[in-house]
């Protein structure tokens, strides 16, 4: 298949599109102008139902819905696209907008490594074992996700962008920092990038003999978005041979695949480049945000995780919507996610209970909640550390009072009178330090 690209400026010439209605269009027009919008032909033509568009979860999390938007800020951008403003004009509140999303969540730009008095923009060194790359060739993806953390990646915005093409910082961190054992080359996504871009920085990594460095890991949506990446692009032999590359040296190759339904997992081309992949040594783990209008429902999970185990893939991680761009859209609350976490839980064999989560990537670190309990008359959410800024956090469980409502870390109160949970004098002055560093 040949790749195709639609964007907000095409996408109606994209056939079953004619199914909309012109307040269908002018919805996808006005969310556009915030929140990126990209599909291919792939996900246009075998991926989506548009007989049931509608509620369909391929369309709804690659095209853009009205009510990923607030409706006042809906209501300013659609009385601008319908006056005929300027594009500079609807960028300028567009933009405006965008900073009230939460462009960089988690506290990104705190995990900026510094090395020799550099900081490195296109790196990030949040947890001990672990360092983000993102190559400045891999930020855009084969489509985008409306429900991305990392979309503002893609709106043109540099002071909102992690880029970088340095490898040698990279590796010269890496070799001062022996504590790191996995390098992610993130993005956007690394595999939008040429063989031939991708395999040098694979080989100035492979080559700068690190014995420290045990794994290197992808993260990729390409399986779902484009799988023919790996079956009949022009470079697909000189991809795979560069996977296999780094299985046959002293790495190992992780592949950390996105699939957020099972919808994803049905056709052959995913299939076949699954069975490539896994051809080549490396092993495909895969992860996914728990959606509400896309995934919210335990037998969906239970069904996607043992699709992925029986072709040969690890369930990874189920993860919190992190609170940016269309959170409120997609959000679910932490006590339906527990819930839901253990309906697929307990409806999968052994070799799928690999995953994790339900799990929030926030500002200290990776939050897990186990679940709700009683405790001392109490009605408490059990939390642990997955990864934390401090790494003697991994591990530790806490207790938040329970709230029904609650969605994301900073609506939790600690439960038994407790002032502050255990960790947040510490975190302060880790952020503290951080930012004197930056």
């Amino acid at each position: 298949m040949k790749y195709k690209v639609y964007t907000a400026r095409n996408y109606r010439e994209i056939s079953p599109i004619s199914k909309l209605n012109s307040e269908d269009l002018h919805n996808i027009d006005v969310v556009s102008h915030v929140l990126p919008f990209k599909t291919n032909n792939y996900v246009v033509d075998e991926l989506i139902d548009w007989d049931n568009f509608r509620n369909d979860p391929m369309f709804i999390f690659n095209f853009p819905q009205k009510e990923m938007l607030s409706a006042e800020q809906f209501d300013l951008i659609s009385k601008m696209v319908r006056a005929n403003a300027s594009p500079a004009e609807i960028r300028e509140q567009a933009n405006k907008i965008r900073e009230q999303l939460n462009p960089h969540p988690a506290g990104q730009e705190l995990n900026l490594p510094v090395f020799d008095g550099e900081t490195l923009d296109g790196a990030q060194h949040k947890y001990r074992e672990t360092m983000l790359f993102f190559p400045s060739q891999g930020q855009t993806c084969h489509a985008y996700c409306t429900f991305c953390f990392r979309w503002p990646q893609f709106t043109g915005q540099s002071d909102l962008k992690f880029a970088m093409n340095e490898i040698d910082l990279v590796i010269n961190y890496l070799k001062a920092h022996p504590e790191i054992t996995d390098l992610l080359l993130t993005g956007g996504d690394p595999m939008v990038m040429n063989a031939q871009i991708l395999d040098t920085y694979i080989s100035r990594i492979l080559d700068a003999n690190i014995p420290s460095l045990q794994t290197i890991r992808i993260g990729t949506k390409s399986l779902s978005f484009w799988p023919y990446r790996y079956i009949s692009d022009p470079d697909t032999a000189e991809v795979l041979e560069l996977f296999q590359k780094i299985s046959s040296s002293d790495k190992t190759l992780s592949i950390m695949a996105h699939f957020n339904h099972p919808q994803e997992l049905s056709t052959p081309a995913v299939r076949t480049a699954v069975e490539k992949i896994l051809a080549t040594g490396a092993q495909i783990r895969t992860q996914s945000p728990l959606l509400n209008h896309i995934n919210n429902h335990g037998d969906i999970w239970a069904e996607m995780w043992r699709k992925q185990v029986k072709m040969g893939m690890i369930p990874y991680y189920m993860f919190i919507a992190r609170d940016t761009g269309a959170k409120e859209y997609f959000d679910v609350p932490l006590a339906r996610a527990a819930e839901v976490f253990q309906q697929a839980y307990t409806q999968v064999s052994g070799i799928a209970r690999t995953v994790r989560g339900p799990s929030m990537s926030c500002n200290p670190g990776k939050v897990r909640v186990v679940g709700t309990a009683k405790l001392g008359g109490e009605k408490v959410f059990v939390l642990e550390f997955i990864q934390g800024r401090n790494s003697q956090w991994v591990g530790t469980p806490f207790f938040a009072k329970y709230d029904p409502q609650a969605s994301w870390i900073d609506d939790l109160q600690p439960a038994f009178g407790e002032e502050k949970f255990f960790f947040e004098e510490e975190l302060a002055e880790i952020i503290s330090t951080n930012v004197e560093k930056h």
